[in-house]
């Protein structure tokens, strides 16, 4: 509707005749300060001279309302809730901190427990394994006859075993006469052994020796010296010669016993009477093996380490560098199918023999020689047959006094094991 459209009689107010016209006051912005905001610009005048109204220009004003000013009341609550919410979260931070270190402190106590149990089992295995060696092969004695304490632990190379001990091994020379059919001639053979004591004691086999009207020793040095027998013992095959020297080297008697098969051995000696301080390496190939040297039975220890006419009576090396050995002998030549034999080789265990190296020394033989005290002889087959009696050996002389007579062995006995 257009304000100015209607007539002029439209726009002005009723009168009454009792009363005056009511003037219409404009609206005072003081009344509605606290509740709006001014709205625009109230014009004083009037299209019309004699109207009463006025006319209200609305001029638009800026939808941006200004900020209210904050109280401090409301800024102080705002700072006091952050604070609070900083130390809530820091507080739970802490708590859970607090229980992960708790559960890792007992997983870590677990594992240190499960760790300490699995170790302690580990060392009871060792501990049980080490007890089963020492067991099955006891330690050596770790005394020489010399008195010098043996070696105790540790290996030795090859070469370090040589560089120890090869002072200590001699070559021995054997001058002989021989009566073939009335014909008397010279021989010369040669053997090896090994010093026992400082004072020149030496020991070496009884074949080396046999028979000698001359014996000279050489040390490796190329020394000579002229040498006495001064005992041995044929069964065993054993002999001491003694030189007259002081201040030698000698060797340090080990154990025998102590070896196992596979154990790595040094032969030292004196091969084919010429290549003085040979070396040879092998292992111990077998233990307890009787062996018949010329019609006598001998318990050795089989070797592949090399061992050549001249090694004989010469030591044989464990790796500590202890004298475990007499090497001896070796199977040679070829089997009756043609096969070559080779890496067969023999040696007196220095357990069966270091006993009775004090008695050859200040005696010349065994005191205390072991016999059976009997005469035998074998059972014939036929006899045996005949009269249903088992194979063995037949009992024909009872030596008095001796093991077998106290024993109650009789003439007529039948030995079968």
């Amino acid at each position: 509707m257009e304000p100015y459209d209607r007539n002029e009689e439209e726009l002005l107010p009723l009168e009454s005749e009792d009363t005056e016209a009511e003037e219409i006051q404009p609206v005072e912005e003081e009344a509605f300060e606290e509740e709006t905001e001014p709205m625009g610009n109230a014009e004083k005048t009037s299209p019309f001279s004699d109207s009463p109204y006025e006319r209200v220009t609305v001029s638009h004003q800026s939808e941006n309302k200004p900020r209210r000013e904050k109280k401090p009341g409301r800024v102080l609550k705002t700072l006091t809730a952050a604070v609070l919410t900083v130390a809530v979260a820091a507080g739970s931070c802490a708590v859970t901190a607090a229980l992960l270190e708790h559960k890792w402190s007992e997983r870590l106590s677990s594992a240190e427990a499960a760790h300490e149990v699995q170790t302690a089992a580990l060392e009871q295995k060792i501990s049980d394994l080490e007890n089963e060696v020492t067991k099955n092969s006891p330690a050596a004695s770790g005394v020489s006859v010399s008195g010098s304490p043996a070696a105790t632990e540790g290996g030795l190379t090859p070469s370090q075993v040589y560089a120890k001990n090869v002072a200590s091994v001699v070559a021995i020379s054997n001058q002989a006469t021989v009566n073939y059919y009335g014909q008397v001639s010279e021989t010369a053979s040669s053997g090896s052994g090994f010093i026992l004591s400082a004072d020149g004691y030496v020991v070496s086999n009884y074949h080396v020796v046999q028979g000698a009207t001359t014996l000279t020793v050489m040390t490796m040095d190329g020394s000579e010296y002229d040498a006495v027998l001064v005992g041995y013992d044929e069964a065993n095959d054993i002999s001491v010669l003694k030189i007259d020297a002081t201040g030698l080297t000698p060797v340090t008697l080990g154990s025998s016993d102590s070896l196992i098969v596979g154990d790595q051995v040094v032969a030292i000696g004196n091969p084919l009477g010429e290549l003085t301080s040979t070396l040879t390496v092998g292992y111990v190939s077998a233990k307890d093996r009787v062996i018949n040297t010329d019609g006598t039975y001998i318990n050795m220890m089989q070797t592949d380490a090399a061992i050549n006419p001249g090694n004989s009576g010469g030591p044989l090396f464990n790796m500590k560098g202890e004298v475990v050995g007499i090497t001896t002998a070796k199977y040679s030549g070829s089997t009756n199918s043609g096969a070559s034999i080779e890496g067969i080789g023999f040696s007196i265990p220095i357990d069966d023999v270091r006993g009775m190296f004090d008695d050859l020394m200040q005696f010349g033989y065994i005191r205390n020689q072991p016999y059976l005290g009997v005469v035998v002889r074998s059972m014939d087959a036929t006899t045996a047959s005949t009269y249903g009696l088992p194979m063995g050996s037949l009992v024909d002389q009872v030596s008095a006094g001796s093991c077998a007579e106290k024993a109650g062995v009789k003439a007529k006995d039948i030995i079968t094991d």
